[in-house]
Parts: C-alpha cells; sequence; structure tokens
C-alpha cells in the first residue's frame, strides 16, 4: 500500500515537474494568470481537482 502510493506520489511529481521544465516562461505567465483568480474560482478548481481524483480513484480500486 505504501509502495504504491510513494509510486503515485511520485508520477505526480513528474507531470508537475514537466511544464516548468519544458516551458519555463509559459509556466510563469499561466502561474501569473492563476494569481489573478478569486478565493472562490481557486476552491472550485481545487474542489473539482479533488473530486475528480477521487471518482478517478474509485474507478481504478
Amino acid at each position: 500500500m505504501l509502495e504504491t502510493l510513494l509510486l503515485a506520489l511520485g508520477v505526480m511529481l513528474i507531470l508537475e515537474g514537466l511544464m516548468p521544465m519544458v516551458s519555463p516562461l509559459r509556466w510563469r505567465r499561466l502561474f501569473e494568470q492563476l494569481l489573478q483568480l478569486e478565493d472562490g474560482q481557486i476552491r472550485f478548481f481545487g474542489l473539482f481537482m479533488v473530486v475528480s481524483g477521487l471518482l478517478l480513484f474509485w474507478l481504478v480500486s
């Protein structure tokens, strides 16, 4: 179980690191746009990501 969790964390870190590694200027612009979002928009995006992850987890397990 712990091994699977660590593998999933590793994959997430690889995917998260691709954009700043490949295109740092585009990543910086995207981050600047994210800073301009309202708190409610960021919370909705976070909720969407959590629900999507739970749904994917439920479908796979």
